[in-house]
């Protein structure tokens, strides 16, 4: 698909523009698949699976098209900014980067996102256990037919907190290296005024990452107490991340996400 074929595509009014800039990539339990031009996207990419084996000829050549777009892409919004991409110097830009990566990473809230999500996996490999084992109780229940449905609403809500406490784990520490990389421009609207800062988004969405995540661990809480003091570290240390997050991004919070936000507040606005 060609840059021009793709801008028009976007410009189709069932699409909320932007949307997918600020998610958690979490389609499977989005309500907006289907106003997002890059789901869409996917979903003809899944129709064709000659087109995502890396052993066809169709994959290469999907990618050379991506490739081709990307780059024409790229170059118009080089020239609209007035940026020669011929005349920069590479092999500094990529010394700069290094550079730039390896600042970043070293940054507080990078390293503690970092360690938290090794601490995560600490701590289900030590526990993995009580998995097996609470499932072993639950179905002793349906069995003997004790509870009624608690013992199913146990293993649903169990199996929810893990999905979440996983999906999120890397995202974190991913979504808060975007939010520090540096804004090198400020964008303007129609009227003038400087577009919310990209870094802010991005940190919103590590936020939103910690809260359910910081939610999740607390479900697990509930059901293994005894396991409380294990679980408490690694709240204490995502809480503590969260707010020295909402310390470096003031703003953060309340950032509008293009369709996750702003359908909220027209909501709101209608009651």
């Amino acid at each position: 698909m060609r840059a021009k074929n793709l801008l028009k595509l976007a410009k189709d009014p069932r699409f909320i523009p932007g949307i997918y800039n600020y998610c958690d990539r979490w389609c499977e339990r989005c309500p907006f698949t289907s106003r997002c031009l890059v789901y869409a996207q996917e979903q003809q990419d899944k129709n064709d699976p000659a087109a995502n084996d890396i052993t066809n000829e169709a994959f290469w050549k999907k990618l050379g098209a991506i490739f081709e777009q990307t780059k024409e892409m790229l170059y118009e919004a080089a020239k609209e900014r007035g940026i020669d991409l011929d005349a920069i110097d590479y092999a500094e830009a990529e010394k700069q980067e290094r550079q730039l990566d390896e600042e970043i990473e070293n940054h507080e809230l990078a390293r503690a996102a970092s360690a938290y999500a090794d601490m995560v996996d600490e701590w289900f490999e030590t526990e993995k256990h009580i998995f097996s084992e609470k499932q072993e109780e639950l179905n002793t229940m349906l069995q003997l037919e004790i509870g009624g449905r608690q013992p199913q609403k146990v293993a649903a809500s169990i199996g929810d907190a893990f999905e979440v406490i996983q999906w999120y784990q890397h995202q974190i520490y991913v979504k808060l290296k975007r939010a520090l990389l540096p804004d090198e421009f400020e964008l303007l609207d129609d009227d003038g005024k400087p577009f919310p800062k990209d870094s802010d988004g991005s940190a919103k969405v590590a936020l939103i990452a910690m809260d359910r995540s910081i939610a999740a661990w607390g479900t697990l809480r509930e059901h293994f107490p005894e396991k409380t003091d294990g679980i408490l570290d690694l709240l204490v240390h995502l809480d503590r991340l969260r707010r020295k997050t909402e310390q470096y991004f003031p703003d953060a919070r309340s950032f509008v996400r293009p369709g996750f936000d702003t359908i909220q507040q027209q909501k709101a606005k209608a009651k």
